[in-house]
């Protein structure tokens, strides 16, 4: 626009992106290679402090197994075991969790799914749904 031109009533804005569907709530996605600023997922951060807690209180004799420890949070022994499984998580894959930079495929309830104790095998296997 110059000095001189009228300004428009209305402007139209495009702005490419999909909505997706991630731990239960809706999400934009932008294209491929467009920035998009990070995201902490607070659900995979609180469950990643609990299973290290929790790790820290098994292992500090605090409590003498998974079942009495479950019992006194009031939360099933399965489900703690389950929890704590992200503590064998590669500490690069903690860190993208806590800095937002995991990526849309990784939810709790991917992580959640049993994965493979090597580090190297992880990330492929947390990702293969979306790796195309």
């Amino acid at each position: 626009m110059t000095r001189g031109a009228p300004i428009p009533d209305t402007v139209t804005l495009h702005v490419p992106f999909r909505v997706v569907k991630r731990g239960g709530k809706k999400e934009m996605q932008m294209p491929e290679g467009a920035t998009q600023s990070q995201r902490i997922d607070n659900t995979l951060v609180k469950a990643l402090a609990r299973a290290f807690r929790w790790k820290r209180m098994l292992e500090s004799c605090e409590f003498a197994t998974i079942a009495e420890l479950a019992e006194r949070e009031g939360i099933a022994p399965s489900y703690m075991t389950r929890v704590l499984r992200l503590t064998l998580l590669a500490p690069d894959i903690v860190e993208a969790i806590l800095d937002g930079k995991q990526g849309p495929e990784v939810t709790l309830a991917r992580v959640m799914e049993p994965f493979p104790i090597e580090w190297d095998g992880q990330l492929p296997s947390l990702c293969s749904r979306r790796i195309k």
